[in-house]
């Protein structure tokens, strides 16, 4: 029974990530997401509870996972690289660039983040807020730590920006696409590198 239930649990993520990913989170009917996960709204209702924590969960699942990547490798650069920016930026980068290439769901997640900045939902916000905010605020520390003259101030305000950039980036949504034939991994690998290296020397800008 319990296997059921996760199966059952797993296939409703699954479409309501898709289905959000297509027509954003107003414009998907708890119905509609039933209908492609082949359940009942009871279902939903037993798991879920309602809209709103089905909402969370979608992120919940996949940011679980990429926070636990990235403090693993902010821990790793810190180690082996102190005071090192451009590590510190790779930490936070590249694993949030891998999601895309992840076969499993996560080039959809990537959509629905996109869409969750462009409707700019605030219980979704608060929700990402309290259960990942600590994340920010590590990569936060360490960065302040290797540009310690930028005002914290001015430092906020680039971070918001990266955090922007790396958005778009996941997204996909530049001209920038692969060129010459190339690998969807080699691609990423390509926008991680150009990345760090422009985040890292607008972090450091005077």
């Amino acid at each position: 029974m319990a296997g059921t239930n996760f199966n059952t649990k797993d296939r409703i993520l699954g479409a309501a990530e898709s289905l959000f990913a297509q027509q954003g989170f107003a414009g998907t009917s708890l119905r509609e997401v039933t209908s492609r996960a082949d359940v009942n709204i009871a279902a939903v209702n037993y798991h879920f509870g309602s809209k709103e924590n089905l909402i969370n969960e979608v992120f919940r699942r996949r940011l679980d996972e990429l926070s636990d990547r990235r403090l693993s490798a902010l821990k790793e650069a810190r180690e082996r690289t102190p005071g090192d920016l451009q590590a510190v930026l790779a930490a936070f980068i590249e694993p949030a660039l891998a999601l895309s290439l992840d076969r499993q769901g996560g080039s959809a997640f990537v959509r629905v983040l996109a869409r969750a900045y462009a409707e700019k939902d605030e219980r979704l916000r608060q929700f990402v807020s309290e259960h990942y905010g600590h994340v920010m605020r590590e990569f936060s520390k360490a960065v302040a730590a290797c540009v310690p003259d930028l005002p914290r101030e001015t430092l906020a305000w680039r971070l918001d920006f990266v955090a922007g950039a790396l958005t778009y980036a996941m997204a996909d949504f530049g001209h920038n696409k692969r060129m010459g034939g190339g690998s969807d991994q080699a691609h990423c690998q390509r926008a991680a590198r150009e990345l760090v290296r422009f985040a890292a020397a607008g972090l450091g800008a005077e």
